[in-house]
């Protein structure tokens, strides 16, 4: 089976998960106690004809299972509706979209980077101060919260000013040639960008480690080194292709687990993505902007995946798609 034909099965399995995570979170959200118009009812300046106009414009005098279907359709079409606020949810998200990407990417790309070689030369140099070393540390980067690390962070910020607090670019950002831009991005992309890459960069770093003990101490490469041949082959090409492959198949949950894990994240530092804005609608109860959210996030997950077993399939030609 061909490497398209293989993406566009996957694709079109896609489509019952993600009605029946459509289904479980609309029902969810709309069982919960939360009123998207408790705001207005609390205010004495609106009146009821106000509050009878908004509960029709938002379809929320209809059946819960009408007021599914009628997002349902309107999102397979490409209407994702309005917020509470009367503002498009396309509109709204747009941004925010690109700029969790932009976060989640920096954040992958980081920890890997960072994570496989440390985890490969704890492995080679077991039991060595410099493996007892990075299993401690590592064992640190997974206890701490990510939310109390970042308020951590968020007041070193704040008693030294050597880092922005909060949005994405400065004041004077659309004064700045090319390359400060792309600095002045950085700057601000540093902190939520370092949390989470910490957190991730620590699991990440123990199970590279203990794949590759685990190869290494199997019969064909005690057979690789009776063959004299040199450790580094042994390690680059025989033991590390075989203990990198269950690292490759949590690049799908790494990359949408990113935006549940940098929600907090993203609230505590201020930062415009879209972690922060499903907290916000949340609290709102703003249906139609939680739910494309949450699409936009199985999507991820889906996408994620598909990338995960083709990047599989290229370090390991045995595994079939």
């Amino acid at each position: 089976m061909s490497t398209w034909v293989y993406i566009l099965k996957r694709l079109l399995g896609a489509i019952p998960i993600l009605f029946i995570v459509s289904l479980i979170s609309f029902f969810l959200i709309r069982l919960s106690p939360v009123d998207p118009l408790a705001q207005l009812k609390l205010n004495p300046a609106i009146s009821a004809e106000t509050i009878e106009k908004e509960t029709k414009r938002l379809g929320l005098d209809k059946p819960v299972i009408v007021q599914y279907g009628l997002w349902a359709k309107n999102f397979i079409s490409g209407n994702l509706g309005y917020c509470i606020d009367n503002t498009k949810v396309s509109t709204k998200i747009k941004g925010r979209i690109l700029n969790t990407l932009l976060l989640s990417s920096v954040v992958i790309l980081s920890s890997w980077l960072i994570a496989i070689p440390l985890g490969v030369l704890g492995a080679v140099y077991y039991n060595s101060l410099f493996d007892k070393m990075l299993t401690v540390l590592s064992s640190v980067g997974m206890a701490i919260p990510s939310f109390f690390f970042a308020i951590l962070l968020l007041l070193f910020a704040q008693h030294t000013g050597w880092f922005p607090i909060g949005g994405l670019t400065s004041v004077d950002f659309s004064s700045m040639n090319f390359i400060n831009k792309i600095l002045d991005i950085l700057w601000h992309l540093f902190l939520p960008a370092f949390v989470l890459t910490t957190i991730s960069l620590s699991s990440l770093t123990r199970q590279m480690r203990a794949n590759l003990l685990d190869v290494l101490n199997s019969e064909y490469v005690k057979f690789a080194y009776a063959k004299g041949l040199p450790k580094a082959k042994v390690i680059i090409k025989h033991a590390f292709r075989n203990a990198i492959n269950p690292i490759i198949t949590l690049l799908g949950f790494e990359f949408a687990g990113l935006l549940s894990g940098a929600a907090l994240t993203e609230y505590v530092f201020q930062y415009p993505g879209l972690g922060k804005l499903i907290l916000e609608a949340v609290m709102q109860s703003d249906i139609n902007l939680v739910m494309a959210s949450l699409m936009f996030g199985s999507i991820m997950l889906i996408v994620g995946n598909i990338l995960a077993d083709i990047l599989l399939k290229l370090t390991d030609p045995r595994v079939r798609v």
